[in-house]
């Protein structure tokens, strides 16, 4: 079947877009919403680029328009998924430029005027250079902020924070003055839970992954124990407002019940 000239294409594209959105009017829509940014570098392949940072670049670019998406469709909460700890075994020339890009990325998306309040979650320390520190002043400029609420996953595991918890639970019980034998033995879910690298951030309702990949690669493990899951055939960089909407009509005419 033969495409549609562009000119024709678009116009009625944006009817469908908007046919689209007025159907999810009145329906239930995720609060928090996980979302794996995947597929940058054979974006960039296929694009025809020979320099993979065109992809990390256009990457970058999509997660501002994204949480535009997510701030008009009444979302609370959206963790993005940008580098993992697995990824920072990846050789310099090619981790370099990406973290680059996810700076360029934090920057912009906690830039005066953004409405919008950001939190870089991860093993920061493990960051090279001075990233760590770039992502910290940066996400710091946005407490108080109110809005829509925004984790930036950077050098993240999801097995790691679960790690992360337990020691962060014992060290604040012990400092406290407590015995390590009365916590073990009341140890509860609740107690990972308030160790979270994100406080608000103890379950997921969706979680949506770019790229055609159908494997969450240890993201929010703990949190997304009942999150509903939605795999996207294109790359980060190509993803549209109209893929946002389908999206979300996917987990309106889901029944969640829980385990129930």
């Amino acid at each position: 079947m033969k495409l549609l000239p562009l000119f024709l294409r678009k116009p009625i594209e944006a009817v469908y877009e908007r046919r689209l959105a007025a159907t999810l009017v009145g329906l239930p829509r995720p609060q928090h919403v996980g979302i794996m940014v995947d597929g940058n570098r054979r974006w960039a392949r296929k694009a025809g680029h020979t320099d993979v940072r065109e992809g990390y670049r256009a990457g970058g670019a999509k997660v501002t328009t994204f949480l535009g998406w997510c701030t008009a469709a009444g979302i609370e909460h959206v963790t993005l998924f940008m580098l993992s700890d697995d990824n920072l075994g990846r050789p310099a020339e090619e981790l370099g430029p990406l973290i680059e890009v996810i700076e360029e990325t934090v920057r912009d998306i906690t830039a005066e005027g953004r409405d919008w309040e950001v939190r870089a979650i991860g093993s920061l320390d493990m960051l090279p250079g001075t990233s760590a520190r770039v992502l910290k002043e940066a996400t710091a400029a946005t407490t108080g902020r109110g809005g829509l609420k925004v984790d930036v996953a950077v050098g993240y595991g999801g097995r790691r924070e679960i790690v992360d918890a337990v020691k962060s639970a014992f060290e604040e019980h012990i400092a406290a003055g407590g015995d390590p034998a009365e916590l073990v033995a009341r140890f509860g879910i609740d107690d990972i839970s308030r160790h979270l690298y994100s406080p608000v951030a103890d379950h997921t309702d969706f979680i949506i992954r770019t790229s055609g990949e159908q494997r969450l690669s240890g993201f929010l493990l703990w949190q997304s124990a009942y999150a509903e899951m939605h795999w996207v055939d294109c790359y980060w960089p190509a993803f549209r407002h109209v893929e946002f909407l389908r999206a979300l009509r996917s987990y309106a005419n889901r029944e969640r019940r829980f385990g129930k």
